[in-house]
């Protein structure tokens, strides 16, 4: 399948592209390099990485028909994008709150420039049943804010307290109108925390400035980092500190892959659920590992591994973090019959010190 990732060249998306090709298909990367890496895509995967936001219209219309010229001779020339993954957008919840518009603009705006081209007319006319093309969304747990219950099922309410949620939450939305509207078979998934790397450490995550709370306490216990800031210790936890739901970078990516199979017809997925012969053209999902470790945990398990101390802080609450976030993902689990490779925190985080270290 010939397969458009927008972000393909960030943390996830990389991973996801990698997970494509071993799958046999056919990626094609654009990507505006803000948060992501180019020589991920054009040195080690050797395929075709357009430099652009997503917001580009022209420039992403030849994209989707194989008309640009980065495509000329390779599998994608003149020939029309068969799906869609959409990892490209903003993602620090502290940045969104403190600049909301920079969100909205990003990850909302953009996403309807995308949304608009792969639903337009012209595609349509070109696909059986006057369809869009398929498209799987990246979206996020922030979507529920402080939940009412934990584990976190696709049926609990959606009240983001955050830009960076509502952000997302807004296109969540606008593909299910879109599903109704321009025939849009989609696949929205809602993933937890992301972590470790690739297990040879090819890929890893390498964020400039980097937020995410496992690369910043290997840092920190590892000498790159001064020290590491706990944002709170008076949650109503165990231990005071936060609690996460971690799933494994790679498990994340072959999700995405699975999700495909749902654009495939006569597919065994396709078959089972038979949600697109219904009319039911989006289909949602939590991705993670349905286990809870605290921030505190986490820098003891680092602390184990690295056999060095994290000197920590401890500062204010951060605004927009919820206390405990703990997914559900047992609707993914039993449509797709998937079981994550990587459950245990530990090899994630080894992964991860593995992946920090390659270069040291």
């Amino acid at each position: 399948m010939r397969v458009l990732v927008t972000g393909g060249a960030g943390y996830i998306g990389s991973h996801t592209v990698r997970a494509l090709i071993i799958a046999g298909h056919d990626p094609i990367v654009v990507d505006n390099l803000i948060c992501g890496h180019a020589d991920v895509i054009t040195k080690i995967f050797r395929i075709p990485l357009i430099v652009s936001n997503i917001g580009n219209k022209k420039l992403l219309e030849e994209v989707i028909n194989g008309k640009h010229d980065l495509l000329k001779g390779t599998v994608h020339e003149n020939k029309i994008i068969e799906a869609v993954l959409h990892f490209a957008a903003f993602a620090y919840v502290g940045e969104s709150i403190k600049n909301p518009i920079k969100y909205y603009s990003n990850n909302v705006q953009e996403s309807i420039s995308l949304l608009e081209s792969i639903c337009s007319p012209e595609i349509r006319s070109q696909r059986v049943n006057n369809s869009s093309i398929p498209i799987v969304f990246s979206s996020s747990c922030a979507t529920y804010g402080v939940p009412s219950r934990n584990p976190i099922s696709e049926e609990n309410s959606q009240k983001p307290i955050s830009p960076y949620g509502k952000s997302k939450l807004m296109v969540e939305e606008i593909i299910k109108d879109l599903a109704k509207s321009a025939n849009l078979k989609s696949v929205i998934l809602r993933y937890f925390n992301a972590a470790g790397a690739a297990e040879d450490s090819l890929i890893g995550e390498k964020h400039i400035p980097e937020t995410h709370l496992i690369p910043l306490v290997i840092n920190t216990a590892i000498g790159l980092n001064r020290e590491l800031t706990i944002f709170g210790d008076d949650f109503n936890t165990p231990d005071g500190t936060c609690i996460r739901d971690y799933i494994h970078v790679v498990d994340l990516a072959d999700a995405h892959v699975l999700a495909l199979d749902l654009f495939v017809e006569n597919s065994k997925i396709n078959n089972k659920l038979n949600t697109f012969k219904n009319k039911e053209n989006c289909n949602i999902y939590n991705l993670g590992n349905g286990k809870g470790v605290s921030v505190l945990e986490i820098i003891k398990i680092v602390e184990i591994i690295t056999k060095k101390k994290v000197t920590y802080k401890v500062s204010e609450r951060r605004e927009g973090d919820p206390p405990l976030l703990i997914a559900s993902a047992e609707k993914f689990i039993r449509d797709f019959e998937w079981k994550p490779k990587y459950t245990n925190i530990e090899e994630m985080i080894f992964h991860a010190y593995k992946w920090a270290t390659k270069s040291i």
